[in-house]
């Protein structure tokens, strides 16, 4: 009985140890399935991320192209903005000036024409005379003086001045043109008959604002002059300086 007991004894030692050594197995077993499936999972996580490496990346050359871009067309628009300013500050200055030279233009336009007399013979005097041209059929802007025969220059310019004469009596014709107190020419003609004759001038002359011009008859020149106005002073600014 003894031998039996311990036989008995020894097979459940037995299959003690059997079935521990068949637990441990499928426990490594089941322990390398895991180990496999998470290094799958890590292998297959790894290629997720350099596919999403892969695309960060080529978002991050399109933004770098966009904005290279960007910058391209920003200094393009902030020289387009800076031609337009340009641009503008010429158009301002230009306008100004415009301005200016229309109010300029609006403030001097002198022209005068005057006709001497109704009365016949003027002349000869004893000495040299100023002519006062009485007969005034224009005088814009008010430069020409018929009580004294002078024109004064309201401003620094350039000036057209044209005279005729006429005379009927023998003798001398003529004028003296002056500038304040220089006289600038003088023109005259002797008549030998008893009939009408003319003559006549013109000058161009750099006038500062205050300059006198007028026509002064010398001493023992006549001159003759009716209705049909045939002795005239005109004159007009070209422009200014």
């Amino acid at each position: 009985m003894r031998a039996v007991g311990l036989l008995l004894l020894l097979l459940v030692l037995c299959g003690s140890g059997a079935q521990g050594e068949l637990q441990e197995t499928e426990t490594t077993k089941t322990t390398t399935s895991d180990i496999w499936a998470e290094m799958r999972a890590l292998r297959d996580m790894t290629e997720q991320l350099h596919v999403y490496v892969e695309l960060l990346q080529r978002e991050n050359s399109d933004l770098q192209t966009r904005l290279s871009s960007s910058e391209s067309e920003l200094l393009t628009s902030k020289s387009k903005i800076e031609t337009l300013m340009s641009l503008e500050t010429r158009l301002t200055a230009t306008e100004s000036k415009t301005s200016r030279l229309e109010t300029k233009n609006t403030e001097t336009k002198i022209a005068f024409y005057t006709g001497l007399t109704d009365d016949g013979y003027v002349g000869p005097f004893s000495s040299d005379t100023t002519l006062t041209y009485s007969k005034v059929f224009t005088n814009i802007g008010n430069a020409y003086n018929p009580s004294t025969g002078s024109f004064t220059a309201p401003v620094r310019g350039a000036y057209y001045f044209q005279f005729t004469m006429c005379n009927v009596l023998t003798g001398h014709m003529g004028v003296k043109v002056y500038k304040n107190n220089q006289r600038i020419m003088l023109n005259l003609e002797i008549k030998e008959e008893t009939s009408y004759e003319y003559m006549t001038n013109s000058v161009i002359l750099e006038l500062m604002a205050g300059d006198e011009i007028r026509l002064v008859l010398p001493s023992g020149f006549s001159l003759f002059d009716d209705s049909l106005n045939q002795n005239t002073f005109s004159g007009s600014l070209l422009f200014t300086l």
